[in-house]
């Protein structure tokens, strides 16, 4: 028996022992935490594999780890092939945890998946990967999210049939001595799937692909190509359906046929030029509709190693199970072509990272934040494991409680640049759901900077600082950090519609109507509602320079409108049910106060006085030739100050630049002051 064959029989002959042991496991998930058994001194230490790309955790050997590693880096390269790119994003950063232990995979993993050989937790922030060691080549059962993550960073918006249907061909990948791709994803052998049935109770098999596609009855091409479906890879049902089975081999001869090329000029008339699918099929293609389908079902028919692959599934228990593919090429490297790093991990911040990923699992949640929390009152304390609460404080809106959390972290360790992202998120976060002014300008500038160094793609730093920066009234420098999270990530919505606002801020109206209409006309609706109130008032904004008067609001200026809510980002990198759950309601318009919207002014002068007497507040006397301003401050302490590492009330005949918004005739709700 060939030793692939060989694991694909291990992976099955072990499922009935993990079924039966899974009442097991539920009792003895209280040991994983309490007092975490799963960290023995005895076993082995915890490393870390760091790669160009992927950081990886494991309990494992290291070379195994560093195995993990290389194949991770090995599929992101593959997939580059497949869109035709040299160059990959990778916007929100991946870890991947390797644990060498079937049994605390198993208490780890979400019920659904327990299964499987790895799973997947997306996240705004990062990107969890899990893989159970035990299996034979655990990768595999990962490749059809990551495909779904590379694509929403590193191609443009698409139909759902070519995301899905790429995601689909890429699932089947397996890397040894070359690549193998192309074969059925969903196939199992009959004999692994009556075991599952008679578990589930479920008399109903699903089928695989490769038999849905062999019945005569498929979808028209044009049928398929308008189906509305959510290509995000977040909101997947089963993938044993028709529209998967046929977007899968759509793409499957579109890449043999090296027709790649044409699915961009495709996309391009069908989504950017509006053309009818019909029309853009047949510029894109040079055919039909009609002929593109009986083209793709000739080569499905032509595709031998899908049916011997089948035959194969059918084999009774025992036998070796043949998994043919019907495309090979080149790995497109090997393990002395890449650089790795491998460091030790200390068990209690290898807990943290665990009990993280369990935090994100909404089944395993409540445990978890126990656990980390237990991991905080250790007289050793614990940076990650106050980080890992805090981001869930963050989730679940409890600003005050994740402040206390990120400040106890920067306590242990300040230099620690996830520490600075939570922080800029905690006040992004909460400007948002608060309509308020986001506090602490310049040092959330100061600290995005600094994990844009750290990490130069991610791309939810750069929207952040954009914000902070048109808030502080740079639109210029706005507009820069604002293209370049677009650019990163040209799928986020949330992306778009900020940059629409810092347009508007800049009263550049012809481009925030351009971003505004093409979110319109997007499937999103939440992005689409919140674009249409845009739109509606552009002209008022424009012609008076206010936005028109809604019941219950009052005037707002240009620039005014809030950001939109976390339920128009895009889909792609929402992780929790806490961060889906507006998903389908618009933005709420922000209600004004005076001196907080409108367009920022500048003043030069010298200070007069400042009167501190209501901290945190202050209003500063400034006089600009025989004019007095009075300008105030919400939180002089927060105050964005250049040239100076903070405001001073002492400071008097001080010769400042001001930028701020007007309030009154000579006065003004201060932005910004730079000392000279």
């Amino acid at each position: 028996m060939e030793p692939r064959q060989a694991a694909m029989g291990r992976r099955y002959s072990v499922a009935i022992v993990r079924f039966a042991a899974r009442g097991v496991a539920l009792l003895t998930l209280l040991s994983l935490v309490l007092p975490h058994p799963g960290f023995a001194k005895d076993e082995p230490k915890w490393i870390e594999v760091h790669s160009t790309h992927f950081s990886v955790l494991t309990d494992g050997s290291e070379k195994r780890g560093r195995e993990v590693a290389l194949r991770m880096e090995q599929m992101r390269s593959v997939f580059g092939q497949l869109i035709l790119k040299d160059k990959l994003k990778m916007p929100v950063p991946i870890t991947v945890v390797a644990l060498k232990s079937d049994k605390q995979y198993g208490l780890i993993a979400p019920a659904k998946q327990s299964m499987a050989a790895g799973f997947y937790v997306p996240g705004s922030d990062r990107v969890y990967i899990v893989l159970n060691l035990f299996e034979a080549d655990p990768w595999q059962a990962v490749a059809h999210p990551l495909a779904h993550y590379l694509l929403n960073f590193n191609y443009p918006p698409a139909q759902g049939w070519f995301d899905e249907g790429l995601a689909e061909y890429f699932g089947s990948i397996h890397i040894g001595k070359q690549v193998e791709i192309g074969g059925d994803p969903e196939l199992q052998p009959e004999w692994h799937e009556d075991i599952f049935d008679e578990m589930r109770r479920d008399s109903k098999k699903p089928q695989s692909l490769t038999q849905l596609l062999s019945s005569p009855v498929w979808l028209s091409m044009a049928d398929l190509f308008t189906m509305k479906h959510d290509s995000s890879g977040m909101r997947e049902g089963t993938h044993n359906t028709l529209y998967y089975a046929q977007s899968w081999m759509v793409v499957h001869y579109l890449a043999n046929k090296n027709k790649m090329p044409e699915v961009g000029t495709y996309f391009d008339l069908a989504l950017n030029q509006k053309v009818p699918v019909e029309k853009a099929v047949v510029q894109a293609f040079d055919m039909s509709p009609e002929q593109m389908e009986q083209a793709v079902k000739t080569y499905f028919n032509t595709l031998s190693a899908l049916g011997i692959a089948l035959d194969q599934s059918k084999k009774p228990v025992g036998n070796p199970v043949d998994i043919q593919q019907p495309d090979h090429f080149a790995i497109p490297f090997d393990a002395d072509d890449i650089g790795i790093a491998v460091s030790p991990v200390k068990d209690e911040e290898a807990r943290a990272v665990i009990d993280d990923v369990m935090a994100r699992v909404p089944e395993h949640r409540d445990q978890a934040l126990h656990d980390l929390r237990q991991l905080t009152e250790d007289p050793k304390d614990n940076e990650a494991a106050h980080r890992g609460l805090a981001w869930d404080d963050i989730r679940q809106k409890r600003f005050d409680v994740a402040a206390d959390e990120l400040d106890k972290a920067t306590e242990l360790n300040p230099r620690d640049p996830w520490i600075w992202y939570y922080r800029s998120a905690l006040k992004y976060q909460k400007a948002q759901a608060t309509r308020q002014e986001m506090q602490g300008l310049a040092n959330m500038m100061q600290d995005l900077r600094a994990v844009a160094d750290w990490y130069p793609e991610l791309a939810d730093a750069y929207n952040m600082l954009a914000v902070a920066r048109v808030e502080g009234g740079g639109f210029a420098s706005a507009l820069e950090a604002q293209r370049m999270a677009t650019a990163l990530a040209p799928r986020n919505l949330e992306y778009q519609f900020n940059l629409g606002q810092i347009y508007v801020a800049g009263k550049k109206w012809d481009l925030a109507r351009d971003v505004f209409t093409r979110l319109k006309a997007g499937p999103d609706r939440a992005a689409a509602a919140a674009a249409k109130q845009q739109l509606d008032d552009l002209e008022t904004l424009q012609k008076y320079g206010v936005r028109p008067q809604r019941a219950g609001e009052s005037a707002a200026p240009a620039g005014a409108a809030s950001t939109p809510s976390a339920g128009t980002s895009a889909p792609a990198v929402a992780a929790s049910s806490a961060e889906d759950e507006d998903a389908d309601a618009a933005p709420k318009p922000a209600p004004s106060k005076p001196g907080s919207t409108g367009p920022v002014q500048f003043l030069k002068g010298k200070i007069v006085s400042s009167d501190c007497s209501k901290t945190p507040e202050a209003t500063v006397t400034i006089l600009n030739g025989m004019t007095t301003y009075k300008m105030h401050a919400s939180d002089y302490k927060s105050l964005l100050v250049i040239g100076e590492d903070q405001f001073s009330c002492d400071w008097k005949n001080r010769v400042v630049s001001v930028n701020y918004r007007a309030v009154g005739k000579h006065e003004g709700e201060l932005v910004s002051i730079e000392t000279h």
